[in-house]
């Protein structure tokens, strides 16, 4: 391991500014590497694709990653595992930030799934469709009561079961 003296070279975020975390709550590439079983070459071109930025930089350049950032890469990891494509998650990010502007970094904030190709959201006892927006949870139990009020609503009789029919009699028989 470095020299710990080594590690308080002055840090600045992606946004040019002072961080206040210490050098401690942060992850080398090295670590994340390890940490997430992924190769230095895929985390390195996640970074230059803006597909998961590493919140701080060094002066000298180098990524440093905090438990947020893991998260995310962590949660494009097992998206990818799962089938999902690297140009899906992208898109998958670009919607969510449009459909929930408040949530900054999607892949770390929100809980998603995937089924094949299709990204789902889960947020606030609801789930959708990360591109689209189409939600996805279909309440059976709040569908039937939907349905009991729209039947009183509309005084609709229960369709009741049809007698099955009796044979005709033939004029020719006789009793």
């Amino acid at each position: 391991m470095d020299n710990p003296s080594a590690q308080t070279t002055s840090l600045v975020t992606t946004a040019d500014a002072a961080t206040e975390s210490r050098p401690d709550d942060l992850f080398r590439t090295k670590e994340v590497v390890q940490i997430l079983g992924i190769s230095r070459r895929q985390l390195q071109y996640w970074a230059q694709t803006n597909l998961v930025i590493p919140s701080v930089k060094t002066r000298g350049g180098h990524h440093r990653y905090t438990f947020e950032d893991l998260v995310a890469l962590k949660a494009t990891k097992r998206l990818i595992d799962a089938g999902v494509s690297v140009q899906r998650i992208r898109s998958s990010i670009r919607a969510l930030r449009d459909i929930l502007p408040n949530i900054e970094r999607p892949l770390s904030e929100l809980v998603l799934v995937a089924t094949g190709e299709v990204v789902l959201v889960f947020l606030e006892n609801t789930a959708f469709e990360a591109v689209t927006g189409q939600e996805w949870i279909f309440e059976v139990s709040q569908f039937k009561r939907e349905v009991d009020n729209w039947k009183i609503e509309t005084r609709v009789e229960p369709v009741r079961r049809a007698r099955p029919a009796r044979p005709a009699k033939s004029w020719t028989q006789t009793a």
